[in-house]
C-alpha cells in the first residue's frame, strides 16, 4: 500500500523549553514543513505519566501546553498550513494506545531504556502509564499513519518499537486487513528522519551533561523565553577551558565545553563545526563567546518576544489548538474506524 507522506512529532509540556529543544527538535520541525504534510502535537497525556509534583498539576499543565504551542508558532510552524494540536483533545490517541497495549509484548516494553532511567530504582512505584508510554507514543504516530518522524538519539528505540508494533498488528490481522480492503498492511513502518548537527545540546555549565529543563541551575540552559540580555550573559558565563579554540574538529574531542559551544554556533548559523573553526580557530574564547552571544541573541530573542506576545492571549492559543484538534481528529477517526473494523469491534 502507498501511504501518504506525513510527518508526526510532539513535545512534552513540562518545564521551560530551552535551546536544546529548539535546535534538537523545533527548528527541524520548521524545516520539514517545506517538504511534508506535518502534524505537530503537544503531548500532554505523556506529561502526566510521572508524579504530579514533577509535571506541576492542572494549572501548570495548561500554562505549559500553551507555552509549547506558542513556541511552535513563534519558531515558524504555520498552524494553518499544517496541524498543531494537543494530544488529549483527540480521543483516537488513547483508543489506539489500548489496542497497541494488547499488541505489544511486556518484554518489549521492559527493554525500554527511558523507562529504566525515569523509574530509577523504585520501579514498583512507577506508574503503569510510564511503563506503557512507548505504546502511547506508537499510537500518537500511527493514529495519523505517519510515514516519517524526526528523531534524536533518545527516541530511536521508541521508534523501533513503533515499527515492531505496526508490523505485529499487520501480521496478526493480515486476513482481516485484506478483507477490509487494505492490501499490503494497514499501518506504515514509520521511517526516522535523523537529525543533523546541533541535535544534542549540552549544559552550559557541564559539557558532559545534556541541557535540561530539570537542571537546578538556570545558567545551565538558554530558555526560549530568555530576553537578549539574559541570553548574552549566560553565554559569557558558560564554562570553558583556558586554551585557545582548535583549528581542527579533532581538537574538540577532549574538550566537551568547547565542543558544545562550537556545536551551538554551527547549529544556529546552519553551518558545520569545521567552518566555525576555520573562522575562529586559534582565537581566544572571549572573542568567540562575543560572536556566539550576538548570533544567539539575533536568532533567539525574536522567538522570545513572539512567545511573550502569544502567551498574553491564551484564547488565541486555545483557538489554534481547537482548530488543529478538529483536523487531527478527522484523520484519527478515519484510522480508528478502520482499526475497529479490522479488530472486530462493532461500531455504528
Amino acid at each position: 500500500m502507498a501511504f501518504k507522506q506525513r510527518v508526526f512529532s510532539g513535545v512534552q509540556p513540562t518545564g521551560n523549553l530551552h535551546l536544546g529543544n529548539y535546535l534538537g527538535a523545533i527548528k527541524r520541525f520548521v524545516e520539514l514543513q517545506q517538504t511534508y504534510d506535518c502534524i505537530y502535537c503537544v503531548v500532554d497525556m505523556h506529561a502526566i505519566t510521572v508524579p504530579v509534583s514533577v509535571w506541576g498539576g492542572p494549572a501548570e499543565l495548561r500554562r505549559a501546553t500553551r507555552e509549547v504551542t506558542a513556541a511552535y508558532i513563534a519558531c515558524g510552524i504555520d498552524p494553518n498550513k499544517h496541524i498543531v494540536f494537543n494530544q488529549s483533545q483527540v480521543a483516537g490517541h488513547a483508543e489506539l494506545a489500548w489496542v497497541f497495549n494488547c499488541v505489544a509484548r511486556m518484554g518489549w516494553l521492559g527493554r525500554m531504556t527511558q523507562f529504566k532511567e525515569k523509574a530509577g530504582k523504585d520501579r514498583e512505584n512507577a506508574s503503569v502509564g510510564l511503563f506503557a508510554y512507548p505504546a502511547l507514543m506508537a499510537a500518537d504516530i500511527l493514529v495519523h499513519r505517519a510515514t516519517h518522524v524526526p528523531v534524536g538519539e533518545d527516541q530511536k528505540q521508541h521508534l523501533e518499537l513503533t515499527r515492531d508494533i505496526a508490523q505485529k498488528f499487520n501480521n496478526d490481522f493480515a486476513e482481516s486487513i485484506a478483507a477490509n480492503g487494505h492490501e499490503g498492511g494497514f499501518f506504515p513502518l514509520t521511517e526516522p528522519i535523523i537529525q543533523g548537527p546541533g541535535m544534542r545540546i549540552m549544559s552550559l555549565r557541564d559539557g558532559t551533561k545534556k541541557m535540561s529543563k530539570s537542571d537546578a541551575s538556570d545558567n545551565s540552559r538558554i530558555n526560549l523565553t530568555d530576553d537578549a540580555d539574559t541570553i548574552a550573559q549566560k553565554i559569557r558565563r558558560a564554562k570553558t577551558d583556558p586554551d585557545a579554540l582548535p583549528s581542527e574538529e579533532a581538537g574538540l574531542e577532549p574538550r566537551p565545553e568547547a565542543d558544545n559551544l562550537v556545536g551551538i554556533y554551527a547549529a544556529l548559523a546552519d553551518t558545520t563545526k569545521a567552518e566555525v573553526l576555520k573562522q575562529f580557530g586559534g582565537g581566544q574564547f572571549s572573542t568567540f563567546k562575543t560572536a556566539l552571544a550576538d548570533l544567539a541573541v539575533a536568532k533567539l530573542s525574536p522567538i522570545a518576544a513572539e512567545m511573550k506576545r502569544l502567551t498574553a492571549d491564551p484564547a488565541h492559543i486555545d483557538a489554534v489548538l481547537a482548530g488543529g484538534s478538529d483536523r487531527a481528529g478527522a484523520i484519527a477517526a478515519e484510522t480508528m474506524n478502520a482499526v475497529k473494523d479490522i479488530v472486530g469491534f462493532i461500531r455504528h
